[in-house]
C-alpha cells in the first residue's frame, strides 16, 4: 500500500500542469516503491521498523516530487508517519485534527533560536511502553520538509504549529548526507533529523536503522545517477543488513 509521502506526491502531480522534471534527474524508468532504476531497486531491503513514536512532514510545495527528498524514506520504516502539503493561506483540516488528536505529543522540530524561549525544549520523554496503556502520550515530531530557507518561512508563518513546543536538538556529529548541499554545514537532511527524534524518544534501534537505510539509499542513488553497479558488500549494505538481523 502506498505510504504517506507517494500519496501526497501523486496529488501532487496530479495538480500539475507539466510534468516534474528533477535538475539533473534521470530519464530512464524509475521504481515506484523506492525512486531508483530498477536495477539499483531497494524495495527488496526495507526493514521491518517497530517504533511507538510518529512523524508529521509538512512538505514545502515540490518536495514530494524530489527524487531525492528523504522524508520518503521515513515513511518507509516508520508506520505513523503522516504528510501534508504546506500553504500559507490554507491549512488541511487532517493535520489540525491530527495535532489536536489526545494520543499524540506533538513537537515541532527547528532550532530552538528561532522560537521565543518559554517554547523550546531540549529533550522528550522516552516512549511510553504498550504496557503503559493508551492515556501514555506518544511523541509525533514535526519535521518542515523543505530547504533552509523555505522551513524558516513555514516556520514563522504557520499559526497551527504557534501553540506547539519546539524541540531544538543537537547532534556533535555531522550529516552524511551527499545528494544535495546546504548552505550551513551544520544541518542536517530531513530522515537525519528524524533518525535523531527517535533515538530522542528512546528508540536508539529505529534511528540507527533509519539512517543505516537513508545511506543505502544516498549509496544506491549515487551509483545509479553515475551508472556504476550495485556493491551488495558495501559498508551501508553490511550496516543495514546488521541492524535488521539485530531486531531478532
Amino acid at each position: 500500500m502506498p505510504h504517506a509521502v507517494s500519496r501526497l506526491r501523486a496529488a501532487r502531480l496530479a495538480r500539475s500542469a507539466k510534468p516534474f522534471l528533477a535538475r539533473g534527474g534521470s530519464r530512464r524508468a524509475h521504481c515506484a516503491g523506492c525512486r531508483l532504476v530498477p536495477s539499483h531497486c531497494i524495495c527488496a531491503l526495507c526493514p521491518p521498523c517497530d517504533t511507538r513514536a510518529g512523524v508529521c512532514l509538512l512538505m514545502h510545495d515540490i518536495e514530494p516530487l524530489k527524487p531525492s527528498n528523504t522524508g520518503w524514506l521515513i515513511a518507509d520504516l516508520v508506520a505513523d508517519t503522516y504528510a501534508f502539503g504546506w500553504s500559507r493561506t490554507e491549512v488541511d483540516p487532517a493535520l489540525l485534527a491530527l495535532l489536536a488528536d489526545p494520543q499524540w505529543q506533538p513537537y515541532v522540530v527547528f532550532p530552538g533560536e528561532f522560537a521565543e524561549p518559554g517554547r523550546v525544549v531540549r529533550q522528550v520523554a522516552p516512549q511510553p511502553s504498550a504496557a503503559a496503556g493508551p492515556r501514555a502520550k506518544r511523541p509525533l515530531f514535526v519535521l518542515l520538509d523543505a530547504t533552509w530557507p523555505e522551513a524558516r518561512k513555514m516556520f514563522r508563518k504557520s499559526p497551527c504549529l504557534a501553540h506547539l513546543p519546539v524541540l531544538s536538538l543537537h547532534s556533535d556529529a555531522a550529516s552524511r548526507y551527499r545528494l544535495r548541499r546546504s548552505t550551513r554545514g551544520d544541518h542536517f537532511c530531513t530522515a537525519e533529523v528524524a533518525a535523531l527524534c527517535l533515538a530522542q524518544a528512546g528508540d536508539e534501534h529505529g534511528g540507527a536503522l533509519l539512517q543505516a537505510w537513508l545511506d543505502l539509499f544516498s549509496e544506491r542513488y549515487l551509483l545509479a545517477r553515475e551508472q556504476r553497479p550495485v556493491d551488495a558488500e558495501s559498508a551501508a549494505h553490511r550496516q543495514l543488513r546488521m541492524l535488521t538481523a539485530a531486531q531478532g
